[in-house]
């Protein structure tokens, strides 16, 4: 066949294909688009999950009431005019797709008026977008968009439809995702004449936090820490999910790109790279996060749904949110700025940094303190780098316990710590302590576990990465893509404690590895690392094996269960607590500490009914 230009009912119906994949898809557009044109309140009506009917209508700047028709024609847009317009793009949507795509394969109004018009108009279609003339409509400032019979006239398209209650499950996921992006509009959802959201605007924080609560539940604001960052034309905030309220699925995560949501596997790896040490195995952080940066480093005009993105200095977007979000994590001690597995409202994190002062007192409390004094491990401590084996033959060397295991009287005076002070051992494996809002209760194998695991970290960053030469060089055949990026990384790699040269195109050879990965498998170790590096810019599996091992021999290390302590020795293990970033949840992710405050004591007992 000659070649020749596709009818233009057809061209818009193939982009409907990409644009709109359900009722959920048109529900997005009409949204991006009122957004686009400053509306500060937007009403949604469904139907049937939305395959009867959407309408959409907002009190933005309104459609010229001879560019109605203009608006229905494929690459029709208000929002770029230039080049430099599509490189700093600042609006949610910008292609001129979503109306003519929408309106092709369903039966569709589009009504509006300006604010200096005195009168509305509007345009009709059904599923034909040839030129049409616009006829008076009453109608208040604003544009509303009303659709009807989705996939009408393509019923192929129709069959992959889901239920009701799934399409509307899909609708309702967009109306959160995007009034979480937008605090300054508000929003009514409404389906079959059913209120089921209704936002107000949200002009401070508290009625941000409000809006969070409506759309996310109020426990994942019960268990979330308020962050802020600024660094390098970059700036990060919003809220992050303690890892005791993680999910079985990625279904709340919420992150956004100058106020535009994305799943971008960059943001994700990087995010869930900064959870990697808290969270329990096979678990999913949860949080809404808002990054703001130039138009100029980010192209958004990757994928017609717009969801995709690519940052053009990617590493440093990268090790910005890596940073931010474990600093944050860090810094979020156990009964500090963090609560309990059952605690509430959490206080934001960037307002108390850690003093180096105080990371020093941590460090030497951690690695020194009279908590607990496991028994020599001098056996199972093969593997350990020098520097942490004198860690552990010091905590071996401390004095014994005192005898007297009496309470002593807490002064009045004094103000009581976070964690409270010890009143009792439960079964050997609990400690008992009261604070200022009732019971803490603390897994004290858990706790100590990770207090010993940062120390030995620690002990590892500051002298270090200890090395083991190989008594025989390991060669390795690899693609020309990855000898050139070993090459091109050597620095890494020295880091890291390994010593990988390029010997050949696609030749390399391995001299060194770390001391504590030396039974590991090390060509498959290198492998992985030039892959992650190839692809996100940088690799943590090394680091990450080496504190999996270190995880391990704190296991091995900290106090046993059914071990009796003294009161002297569970108030030092409180105070430690408080001293230990990431204190809250033990090295597999598990809680170490609860908090049941006087209220919930109160109602196990019926107490004020």
């Amino acid at each position: 066949m000659r070649i020749q230009l596709l009818p233009p009912q057809l061209a818009n119906q193939i982009a409907a294909g990409e644009v709109v994949e359900r009722p959920a898809s048109v529900v997005k557009e009409l949204l991006e688009n009122s957004l686009d044109a400053g509306a500060t309140q937007v009403e949604v009506d469904i139907e049937n999950g939305g395959t009867r009917l959407i309408r959409v209508r907002d009190d933005g700047r309104g459609i010229h009431k001879d560019d109605l028709s203009l608006a229905l024609g494929r690459h029709a847009t208000s929002k770029i005019t230039t080049m430099e317009d599509l490189v700093r793009v600042g609006t949610l949507g910008f292609r001129g797709e979503a109306l003519p795509s929408i309106a092709s394969v369903s039966r569709l109004v589009l009504t509006s008026r300006q604010h200096d018009s005195d009168k509305g108009w509007s345009v009709r279609c059904d599923g034909d977008v040839s030129p049409m003339t616009a006829a008076p409509a009453p109608h208040p400032p604003g544009t509303t968009v009303d659709m009807r019979d989705l996939f009408f006239n393509t019923p192929a398209r129709r069959k992959f439809l889901r239920t009701e209650k799934t399409e509307f499950g899909h609708v309702e996921e967009v109306i959160r995702r995007i009034a979480l992006s937008r605090f300054d509009v508000g929003f009514n959802l409404r389906h079959g004449q059913k209120v089921v959201h209704s936002l107000t605007r949200a002009a401070d924080i508290a009625a941000q936090e409000r809006r969070i609560s409506a759309l996310c539940g109020q426990s994942f604001l019960e268990q979330a820490l308020r962050i802020e960052a600024e660094a390098s034309g970059l700036r990060l905030w919003g809220w992050i999910g303690l890892p005791v309220f993680s999910r079985s699925q990625a279904d709340m995560q919420y992150f956004y790109v100058n106020g535009r949501f994305i799943r971008d596997k960059l943001v994700s790896h990087a995010l869930r790279q900064a959870y990697h040490d808290v969270l329990y195995h096979g678990r999913q952080p949860a949080y809404v996060l808002y990054l703001s940066l130039s138009p100029e480093q980010v192209d958004v005009n990757v994928h017609p749904t717009k969801h995709e993105v690519r940052f053009r200095e990617s590493r440093l977007v990268y090790d910005f949110l890596l940073r931010s979000v474990s600093r944050a994590l860090a810094e979020s001690k156990a009964g500090i700025n963090g609560v309990g597995a059952s605690g509430h409202a959490a206080a934001a994190i960037h307002d108390t940094p850690t003093s180096d002062d105080a990371r020093g007192r941590a460090s030497r409390s951690a690695a020194g303190s009279p908590a607990v004094r496991p028994a020599p491990a001098s056996a199972r401590q093969g593997n350990l780098p020098y520097q942490v084996r004198e860690q552990l033959r010091d905590y071996a060397a401390l004095h014994p316990p005192p005898q007297d295991a009496t309470p002593q009287p807490h002064e009045s005076t004094q103000p009581i710590p976070p964690l409270g002070h010890a009143l009792a051992q439960l079964h050997g494996i609990y400690i008992l302590a009261e604070n200022a809002q009732g019971l803490v209760l603390v897994d004290m194998h858990a706790a100590h576990e990770r207090i010993v695991y940062e120390a030995m970290k620690r002990a590892l960053q500051d002298g270090g990465v200890p090395v083991q030469p190989l008594l025989v060089p390991m060669t390795l055949t690899v693609s020309e893509k990855e000898a050139q990026c070993a090459e091109a990384n050597s620095g890494l790699f020295t880091r890291l404690g390994f010593d990988v040269q390029r010997i050949g195109p696609q030749n390399l050879v391995v001299r060194q590895v770390p001391a504590l990965l030396k039974d590991a498998d090390v060509e498959m170790l290198v492998r992985d690392v030039l892959s992650d590096v190839i692809v996100h810019g940088r690799s943590e599996r090394i680091d990450d094996q080496m504190n999996e091992l270190l995880g391990n021999m704190a296991c091995r290390t900290a106090v046993k269960a059914h071990r009796r302590l003294t009161l002297q020795e569970m108030d030092a293990l409180l105070r430690d607590m408080e001293r230990t970033e990431r204190s809250g949840q033990c090295n597999h992710g598990r809680p170490t500490w609860v908090q049941l405050g006087l209220g919930e004591l109160d109602k196990f007992f019926l107490r004020g009914r």
